[in-house]
C-alpha cells in the first residue's frame, strides 16, 4: 500500500509559487532492506532510494533526477501477484535515464504502456518538469488505459488503484493535502514541509469504504481498518517513508525523505536535498 498527492502548476503566477508539490507514503514491510535516499548514476543525476531486497534490487517508488525527470509509484491492491511478472519498482530507476521521457509517452511512442503491463500491477506518475515546452505530467495505470494519459495542471491522489478512484482515505488526505497547499505561499519552505509530514502521518481510519471494501475483499478485509488510513500501521508492515518534494519558479527542488530506522516506529531519521533543475 502506499498514497501519493501531488499539485501541478507549470507557470505559476507569483514567485512564491510552486510548480510542483509533491506528498508520498511509502508502505511496505519494515524488514525489507532498501537504500535511503541519495544521489546515484552516471554522474550523480538521479535521487531516489532502492529497493535491495533479492531480485529487485535497484528499483524505487519515487526519484527525481536533476534534469527534471520525476517518477513515482504504486502498486494495485490485488489478492495474488503474478510471481512471473516483473518488480514494478525498476519503472522508476529507469525512466530518469531516458532522453525526452515524458514526450514521447505523450506522442505515444514511450514503451511503459507495454512495460507496465509485464509489471506487478502498477500505477505510474511521471514527469517531464523544467522542459523548453513547459511541465508535462503523464499517468499510466496497467488496469486501465493501455496508454498513459497526459494532466492538466491541478489536484490528484493516487492510492492502490486507479488515479483519482474514490477511496474514501484518499479524499480526506487529499482535502488535507489541499487545506495545506492553499497556504503554501503563506509558509517558509521549512513550515510547508512539516505540515505536509503531519498529513502523510494521519492514522484515521477511513470506513466505511464500500470502493476499497470491494477491491479488497479477497486481500485484506480482516485487517481493513489497518488499510483504510493516509498513514498505514500493522504489526511488521505499514509507512515507512515519507517523501515531500518541492519546486518552486525558479526551478529550485527540495526533496525531503523521513524514513524509519531500525524496523522501529519511534526512530526515523529525516534528510533534504536541495538542487537546481539542469536544462537537457
Amino acid at each position: 500500500m502506499c498514497i501519493i498527492f501531488f499539485k501541478f502548476d507549470p507557470r505559476p503566477v507569483s514567485k512564491n509559487a510552486y510548480r510542483l508539490i509533491l506528498a508520498a507514503n511509502r508502505d511496505e514491510f519494515y524488514h525489507r532492506p532498501s537504500k535511503l535516499a541519495d544521489f546515484w548514476g552516471s554522474n550523480n543525476e538521479i535521487l531516489s532510494g532502492l529497493d535491495m531486497e533479492e531480485g529487485k534490487e535497484g528499483g524505487s517508488w519515487l526519484g527525481i533526477s536533476k534534469k527534471g525527470k520525476l517518477a513515482a509509484l504504486t502498486n494495485y491492491m490485488q489478492p495474488k501477484l503474478d510471481k512471473g511478472a516483473k518488480g514494478r519498482g525498476e519503472l522508476v530507476t529507469h525512466f530518469p535515464t531516458r532522453i525526452d521521457a515524458v514526450s514521447k509517452l505523450r506522442n505515444g511512442k514511450g514503451k511503459i504502456g507495454t512495460e507496465g503491463h509485464g509489471h506487478q500491477g502498477p500505477s505510474f506518475a511521471a514527469a517531464e518538469l523544467g522542459t523548453t515546452k513547459g511541465d508535462i505530467f503523464c499517468y499510466y495505470g496497467n488496469r486501465g488505459e493501455q496508454e498513459p494519459i497526459v494532466l492538466t495542471p491541478g489536484v490528484y491522489g493516487l492510492s492502490n488503484s486507479l488515479l483519482e478512484t474514490p477511496w474514501k482515505k484518499l479524499q480526506y488526505g487529499k482535502q488535507l493535502f489541499v487545506d495545506v497547499i492553499d497556504q503554501s505561499q503563506d509558509l517558509s519552505r521549512e513550515d510547508l514541509i512539516g505540515e505536509l509530514l503531519k498529513v502523510m502521518n494521519n492514522e484515521e481510519c477511513q470506513l466505511p469504504d464500500p470502493a476499497i471494501e470491494d477491491q479488497g475483499k479477497d486481500y485484506i478485509l480482516p485487517i481493513l481498518n489497518k488499510y483504510a488510513a493516509v498513514c498505514v500501521r500493522c504489526p511488521g508492515y505499514g509507512t515507512r517513508t515519507n517523501t515531500i518534494v518541492l519546486i518552486d519558479a525558479e526551478g529550485n527542488v527540495t526533496f525531503t525523505e523521513r524514513s524509519m530506522i531500525d524496523e522501529d516506529i519511534n526512530q526515523w531519521k529525516t534528510n533534504t536535498y536541495h538542487f537546481q533543475l539542469q536544462s537537457e
